[in-house]
């Protein structure tokens, strides 16, 4: 019979990420110059735009809190505004309502629009650690990872997938990187868990 092995830690840190701005500026959906960037050589004033995109708009809704959000981050998809930033949002979204079947779909579609989607690998990662799915939640922390290395909450958490399947070396070094990188209270859960795994393997 197969032992199993009980960890102190069990969840993923710091839960799903938000894009909380548009990771790509889109001044030019219509062919527009690009005034916008650019600042007038005689004087000190930005030329801003008039009025907020379909994502920012959706954003605005989503941290009101506001029950509209879904549909104004659906609407951004439909106007191809922060295509992968809206699915990542909307993502967000369904899971906090319980479905996390659209969740993970959402997700999906945004890696399938922008497949190097840092929030998008992120969350993925959560979810399916928090399912059980230990593979496919060590893929996409390691690519989270390649993307955002300086992320702390990616090295713990991904320590944890590799103590939960027994990559223990693995787990110890990550685990080594994540306490460089946070404040001695911060690394109290990294202790526990680089303990536990000392302990079992002597």
């Amino acid at each position: 019979m197969a032992n199993i092995i009980e960890f102190p830690i069990q969840k993923p840190q710091s839960g799903l990420k938000r894009v909380s701005k548009s990771s790509r500026v889109q001044l030019k959906r219509t062919n527009q110059l690009d005034l916008f960037s650019q600042k007038s050589p005689e004087t000190n004033i930005f030329v801003m735009p008039s009025s907020l995109s379909p994502f920012e708009e959706a954003l605005m809704l989503d941290e009101k809190g506001d029950s509209g959000a879904k549909e104004a981050y659906q609407n951004a998809v439909n106007m191809e505004d922060c295509t992968a930033d809206a699915y990542c949002n909307l993502g967000i979204l369904e899971y906090e309502s319980g479905s996390t079947i659209k969740a993970i779909d959402c997700f999906t579609k945004s890696l399938k629009t922008e497949p190097r989607h840092f929030e998008s690998h992120y969350n993925l990662a959560n979810l399916y650690s928090e399912l059980g799915n230990l593979p496919l939640a060590k893929t996409h922390y390691e690519f989270a990872r390649e993307l955002q290395p300086d992320f702390p909450d990616i090295c713990f958490n991904l320590g944890l997938v590799y103590a939960m399947t027994r990559d223990f070396e693995s787990a110890l070094r990550i685990l080594s990187e994540y306490k460089e990188m946070v404040t001695p209270e911060e690394s109290e859960n990294a202790d526990k868990l680089i303990e536990s795994i000392k302990k079992l393997t002597g």
